[in-house]
């Protein structure tokens, strides 16, 4: 059988295989205890398009580029906004961008986990900030975990491909209390294949440049405003599923679509391509950067193809699958990997 027709146009014509399976997203709340149609666990024969292969065309903004070509560019972008990676997304989101953070860490509340398998809903968590270089969301995480729910034993872990981001974030954390510097830790890794990492400073527990990151040893992963950026999304997600716990968490904040509110989307886009790059060019010394970035998100997949993309990657998604912040300007995607019966 064929994949559905979101799905479909979700993966560019180039990465679909010529069969998967029919999807069938959940609609219910997460549960410990769900009981499933077909996605207890992803098919073991990984679909071609979900295996990443270097000449295999994508997209880099508008250009047709290969998937190669596209991780160099995406890794020169990033180099050339590290230092001010805040403000541009203050001038691609108005400043909402902070709020939309913290209602995303708000939502996933790390630190108190009711649903655990543990008698203690503190019990310890490892989560994996994926894309998360500057450190906005792993500080947000430790802050909540450690102050707001009183659990130490909350480690993050926060992985870029870009080294250029990841010292921004080192240096960052530098501000943070004692105790939730000593609970952090930096990783150089390509989020399509986390077997192959490599650490950023000398005390990095758990992890070589051999083993990268464990199968089944993370609570929660999390990637906000980086996803769009991947070459091969479908590879990430099966990653994600990988490195996860059965029962842990896949949750993804990210730029979306606003095409239900047609007035609303047409000023907002009309900003984005007018606006943007000139502030990026007139700010930062940097057009095609800001250019790239905003063409990144009119290419990234609709809310409901982006949750076929994660159902097919075999995960459990409740209700509709995600949810819209500031009428689909970004929106914020949950995956569970099912538990074992």
């Amino acid at each position: 059988m064929v994949a559905r027709p979101a799905l479909r146009r979700a993966i560019p014509s180039t990465l679909r295989s010529t069969s998967s399976k029919l999807l069938q997203p959940v609609s219910r709340s997460f549960s410990t205890t769900l009981q499933t149609q077909n996605q207890n666990k992803p098919n073991n024969s990984v679909p071609e398009y979900a295996i990443p292969d270097p000449a295999r065309p994508t997209h880099f903004g508008f250009e047709t580029v290969t998937e190669a070509e596209k991780r160099e560019r995406v890794a020169g972008v990033f180099t050339s906004v590290a230092e001010s990676y805040d403000r541009m997304n203050d001038l691609m989101s108005f400043g909402w961008h902070r709020v939309w953070k913290d209602h995303f860490v708000s939502s996933l509340n790390p630190g108190f986990s009711p649903l655990t398998s543990s008698s203690d809903p503190r019990a310890p968590q490892h989560i994996l900030d994926i894309a998360g270089g500057t450190g906005d969301i792993a500080f947000r995480m430790l802050h909540t975990a450690h102050i707001l729910n009183g659990n130490p034993d909350v480690r993050v872990t926060i992985s870029d491909i870009n080294p250029a981001m990841l010292t921004v974030g080192k240096q960052r954390s530098a501000s943070l209390p004692a105790s939730q510097q000593a609970a952090l830790s930096f990783l150089e890794a390509n989020a399509e294949d986390l077997t192959q990492t490599k650490p950023l400073g000398a005390n990095q527990v758990g992890y070589s440049p051999t083993t990268g990151v464990p199968d089944e040893s993370v609570d929660l992963y999390t990637v906000a405003f980086g996803i769009r950026n991947f070459s091969n999304i479908p590879a990430a997600l099966r990653e994600a599923y990988r490195v996860l716990k059965p029962g842990g968490v896949f949750a993804c904040l990210e730029f979306s679509k606003a095409d239900k509110h047609p007035l609303f989307n047409s000023i907002y886009k009309q900003w984005s391509f007018s606006a943007i790059p000139l502030i990026g060019q007139l700010v930062a010394g940097d057009r095609d950067s800001y250019q790239y970035l905003v063409e990144s998100i009119e290419r990234f997949p609709s809310q409901e193809d982006f949750r076929d993309m994660i159902v097919d990657a075999g995960f459990v998604v409740g209700g509709r699958g995600y949810e819209d912040l500031t009428g689909g300007v970004a929106a914020i995607h949950k995956g569970m990997k099912p538990r074992r019966k």
